[in-house]
């Protein structure tokens, strides 16, 4: 076996950008102020408010300061954590009420399945909460997939350009890098990890720019 653990990417990796962008969005955004008037008084919500209060440096700031400042950085597609969070809450809903299903690309399925039966470890690794990933995978369009996924990271190990994020993650892994692998569409999440000596490929599905990493158009292509 090549590698003992593969990580991968979400957007644009295992579902189409457009999931996000044209379904999931859109939902949090209609669904936010309606969700965190109603729900601000739950304690998992009032831990986000306060986070909200402090990423704005105003202790005070009320409900609808917080909704406003949450609608920006929606708007300005923002990576805050407990923007993220809060978004994976409503989005919860979504899933559970059956509005949408998780979009996977069928060869991710298949994949992540042969993979899982190989013994690899399989973990994903998203600017979406990780609640917002489990619920992806939970209620995906081929069914529950989270029996085939070892562990979930998100901003909180940090951001994904940056360096000290995949060493974190190698970290908890507990693993030399040559026997991690990550999928990415993106270069700039890529270079870090491979800088670690971390194994990369990159996913070429919508016209992404291919950069100096190994490809893949589809998860078939990839040899772990």
């Amino acid at each position: 076996m090549k590698y003992s653990a593969i990580i991968t990417d979400i957007e644009g990796t295992t579902s189409r950008i457009s999931f996000v962008t044209e379904v999931l969005f859109p939902y949090a955004r209609q669904h936010l102020p309606a969700f965190v008037r109603s729900q601000c008084q739950q304690p998992e919500v009032a831990q986000e408010l306060a986070a909200v209060r402090q990423q704005l440096q105003q202790p005070d700031a009320d409900i609808e300061q917080c909704i406003s400042a949450l609608l920006s950085w929606l708007d300005a597609d923002q990576k805050i954590t407990p923007l993220k969070s809060l978004q994976g809450m409503i989005w919860r809903a979504g899933y559970e009420q059956g509005h949408f299903t998780g979009h996977l690309y069928p060869d991710v399925v298949t994949q992540l399945q042969a993979w899982h039966a190989q013994g690899i470890k399989l973990y994903i690794y998203s600017s979406g909460s990780v609640a917002a990933q489990q619920l992806l995978f939970k209620y995906s369009d081929a069914g529950d997939l989270t029996p085939l996924l070892s562990g979930y990271f998100d901003t909180r190990i940090g951001a994904k350009r940056e360096l000290a994020s995949y060493a974190a993650i190698l970290q908890q892994l507990q693993l030399p890098p040559n026997q991690v692998l990550f999928l990415s569409d993106v270069v700039a999440e890529l270079d870090p990890a491979r800088e670690l000596g971390i194994a990369t490929v990159q996913l070429i599905r919508e016209q992404q720019a291919a950069g100096d990493h190994a490809i893949a158009h589809d998860f078939s292509q990839i040899e772990a």
